[in-house]
């Protein structure tokens, strides 16, 4: 029962946190005509809504309604999800929705709501991690809006922002945040460098690849740590808890400074944020899921030589896959990937 009280009150929230949203909302088009609309808002959203035709004409996205109103939020995020992993392991917990299926994350339109939860998982001796979400897609299930979060991003990571989103309405599998996100980041990658080729700036397509590279090299710095830790979780049954914490502490400094010494080769922060930084069994949990698939999903749009309609329709077949054969297939694909680079 209390498992019970504790679902229906997050369910309260999220539909109560959504519908806030969405009646705040005002249509892009009265605010463009109202002359007392700032210049930097006026201009990002004549932006965004060049964006939203170009994704539906050259990217083939199902844009619907979405991104024809806008929100004027008081905060950065729209949410904050909750991470929560077991102190000796990488496998997150997961929270189970009706037709998303399992996440490995809970999204709060509270933050006080988000560390109320957290605690628990910190009394059950959980690694937890809370970050803030610039959007999020509801599926298509309602016409997402725009808001202060998209308008707050320089212009051609706002676009990208909105493509990703956009991408969610295509295909979406319930129980596999890997395929989804990596999938929608291949979208947002290559139709801002189409976006960005159209508007006459394809050298600011550059700027993303270089974000990309750095999410890349973090990704392989984590995977080789995330390998340690998995052989340090899996002597649970022989090694004492005290013995674990310190080696698994050891094992996260060396990470931190081996971050540290990566990221001092660039030229903005990288993925994990500015350094010095405190990671944990949620941090890598969540980014290993949201960056594995990107190659594979951008070879199989080369393959389908970049028109997107037929692309979508080869991710829809592989997303009909079991899980060994679709994770095998998309494997791959980034081999590929990487020997045509």
């Amino acid at each position: 029962m209390l498992n019970g009280c504790s679902t229906i009150g997050y369910y309260s929230q999220a539909v109560s946190g959504h519908l806030s949203l969405m009646m705040s909302a005002e249509p892009v088009d009265d605010i463009l005509s109202d002359t007392s609309t700032p210049v930097d808002l006026r201009g990002k959203l004549t932006v965004a809504q060049q964006a939203r035709e170009f994704a539906g004409q050259r990217l083939a996205l199902p844009v619907g309604e979405a991104f024809s109103d806008y929100v004027d939020l008081d905060r950065p995020w729209v949410v904050v999800n909750l991470v929560a992993v077991p102190e000796f392991s990488l496998e997150p917990h997961r929270w189970c929705y009706p037709v998303l299926g399992c996440q490995a994350y809970r999204g709060y339109y509270s933050l006080a709501d988000a560390r109320a939860e957290e605690s628990q998982f910190r009394n059950k001796g959980f690694d937890t991690f809370i970050g803030g979400v610039t959007a999020y897609s509801t599926l298509g299930w309602f016409d997402d809006p725009l808001h202060t979060g998209f308008t707050r991003l320089a212009e051609d990571r706002m676009v990208a922002l909105m493509f990703h989103e956009l991408a969610h309405r295509v295909v979406y599998i319930a129980d596999d945040t890997a395929f989804n996100e990596s999938f929608a980041t291949a979208v947002e990658l290559e139709g801002l460098r189409l976006w960005l080729s159209d508007q006459g700036k394809p050298g600011q397509f550059e700027e993303a690849l270089d974000r990309l590279a750095r999410r890349n090299q973090t990704l392989s710095l984590v995977e080789d740590f995330s390998a340690r830790l998995d052989v340090l979780y899996a002597q649970q049954d022989v090694l004492p808890d005290q013995q674990l914490r310190n080696r698994k502490a050891a094992i996260y400094q060396e990470l931190a400074l081996a971050y540290q010494e990566l990221s001092a080769e660039w030229s903005e922060p990288g993925p994990f944020g500015p350094v010095p930084v405190s990671l944990n069994n949620a941090n890598l949990a969540l980014f290993r899921q949201y960056n594995q698939h990107v190659p594979a999903f951008r070879q199989m749009l080369r393959n389908a030589g970049y028109d997107f309609a037929d692309f979508y329709k080869a991710v829809k077949t592989l997303s009909e896959q079991p899980e060994p054969q679709r994770t095998e297939h998309l494997a791959a694909l980034s081999e590929r990937f990487e020997e045509h680079l």
